[in-house]
């Protein structure tokens, strides 16, 4: 169990007394939007009353009131003589509240009677694992897919020269747990070129950088292991910390920054946040997590960028808790701003890296890597064979291609990325004032704050309106995130604006309708990506 001290809290609640309602009430509620917004964890121990109450400036009396009302609420719960944990309510079918605990909790904590039981089971779909494969019905504009069609003629070109390849191969077995060296020898040369020495034997090839997770996680970890991720953090990545029976420890980014009309390009309500590096060197001390999983390259999905100087801090912080480091670097090549920053592992020889071309190609070519020390890429390439006996041979020999060019596309790719940027947050500005979004330095795609928690009940109307989404909620732990939508800009113009037009529509008939947010509690199963 984590704890959150008074300062941070505090950091946190920022201005939190405006001085219209009870002060109470205002810090309750300031409380349970941070618990929501998933930037206080579930089963996190707040600071006592005496703690918080001397941080903030106010009486104990207030904040032992807003606690209280936070436990009524359903935000919050303690035993006998603890500290106060934050929880998320469930309202039942009946109506009546359910607490519910995250979903990678303590399975040794005791528990009292049935009620409790109930309490901490998932409800149907509660784990939110996406049903693999399930498209999007035709007519349907799909935002559940942060994904770009193939980079036409070069991927093409790679195919082509690999078929005259691939009878050279013909004669061997085909099975390679490490994958071809002409392969590696690509990835190792690029890793080389961006100043982090890398020899093919660093390198294990895999399909994709979903199916490197899950090696990784199968070499690294077993049951019951502490896994930090932060929060929000890419869907699929979550399942496959949870189906491999770890528990998640989530650490949310610090409060956005509002961007004043000069720092932008374009009007409308923009924001950017960073790393809250206090928080993760906090969990990293308390929980020991045995892996940490990172996107710092364009996070997936605020499409953030950490900077040089807080890379070196994860770093050292994660070799003094004895954690590994595990850095996804999927969207690294999709930098729209031309920032410049150094890969991860040019700060440490222990940092584990994942590579794909799945974004910055096609998500068809299903090729990735992982990038790691010797020693390290042979206990992948061992756990990897209860999982497949290596990769398709015809793909490897065309993804060496196009590592080999991997420069080519991206100009036109980026270009292309940033005219439907500018795009999508001109039609988000108009279209739809009221929301917060994150300005994606990179990526594919842009993180909204709505008004209200109203993320799901938008997902299920949604196709009622022309297109699919994916729940702020399923990139998140418990419950959290339903204030949030991830937006893509990866459809062109035209589909953008009828994609933010359908938004807008979707909205109005929530608007109209308050009930609809109640009764609406369950998003359908979509494939995200």
């Amino acid at each position: 169990m984590s704890s959150l001290p008074a300062s941070a809290l505090a950091r946190l609640l920022g201005t939190w007394n405006p001085g219209t309602s009870p002060a109470y009430r205002e810090l309750a509620d300031v409380v349970r939007l941070l618990v929501l917004d998933g930037r206080v964890a579930l089963d996190t121990a707040l600071p006592s009353e005496r703690a918080l109450s001397a941080a903030l400036g106010v009486s104990r009396t207030t904040v032992t009131a807003a606690y209280g009302h936070l436990r009524e609420q359903g935000f919050l719960s303690s035993g006998q003589g603890s500290r106060s944990r934050t929880r998320i309510p469930r309202t039942t079918a009946a109506g009546t509240m359910m607490l519910r605990g995250p979903l990678n909790g303590n399975p040794g904590r005791s528990r009292q009677g049935k009620a409790a039981a109930v309490a901490d089971a998932p409800g149907p779909g509660e784990l939110g694992l996406a049903a693999p494969g399930l498209a999007a019905p035709e007519g349907l504009i799909d935002l559940a897919y942060s994904s770009l069609p193939a980079s036409g003629e070069l991927v093409h070109r790679a195919f082509a020269a690999a078929l005259t390849e691939l009878p050279a191969l013909l004669p061997g077995f085909g099975y390679d747990a490490m994958g071809l060296l002409p392969l590696r020898e690509a990835v190792a040369a690029r890793y080389m070129a961006a100043g982090v020495p890398t020899t093919p034997d660093q390198v294990l090839v895999t399909s994709g950088a979903q199916h490197a997770l899950n090696i990784i996680l199968r070499a690294l970890t077993g049951r019951q292991d502490k896994v930090l991720v932060e929060h929000p953090s890419y869907p699929n990545a979550l399942d496959a910390i949870r189906a491999a029976g770890c528990r998640a420890v989530p650490v949310a980014f610090a409060p956005p920054h509002v961007l004043q009309p000069a720092d932008a390009s374009r009007t409308g309500n923009l924001a950017t946040v960073a790393w809250d590096m206090q928080g993760l060197k906090a969990a990293l001390v308390q929980q020991r997590p045995k892996m940490a999983y990172v996107v710092p390259d364009f996070h997936n999905p605020t499409g953030q960028l950490m900077p040089d100087s807080q890379r070196r801090e994860l770093v050292k912080a994660a070799a003094v808790a004895g954690t590994i480091l595990v850095v996804d670097e999927t969207l690294r090549e999709l930098n729209l701003d031309g920032a410049p920053t150094t890969p991860v592992a040019a700060f440490s020889p222990a940092v584990v890296t994942i590579g794909t071309l799945s974004k910055s190609h096609w998500g068809g070519l299903r090729t990735g890597w992982i990038r790691a020390s010797g020693d390290m890429i042979q206990r992948f390439a061992a756990a990897r064979t209860s999982l497949d006996l290596g990769g398709p041979v015809m793909e490897q020999l065309a993804a060496a291609h196009l590592v080999r060019a991997l420069d080519e596309p991206l100009p036109a790719r980026l270009a292309g990325l940033r005219e439907n940027r500018a795009v999508l947050l001109e039609l988000l500005a108009g279209h739809l004032p009221a929301w917060e979004t994150l300005y994606p330095s990179g990526g594919l795609s842009a993180w909204c704050r709505l008004p209200g928690p109203t993320s799901t009940a938008l997902t299920v109307i949604a196709p009622d309106f022309g297109i699919r989404l994916a729940a702020g909620p399923r990139f998140g732990i418990g419950g959290a995130f339903e204030r949030y939508l991830r937006v893509p800009f990866t459809l062109p113009p035209d589909k953008l604006e009828a994609a933010v037009l359908a938004l807008r529509a979707a909205q109005n008939r929530l608007d109209a309708a308050p009930q609809l947010r109640r009764s609406l509690k369950k998003a359908p199963d979509v494939a995200i990506a």
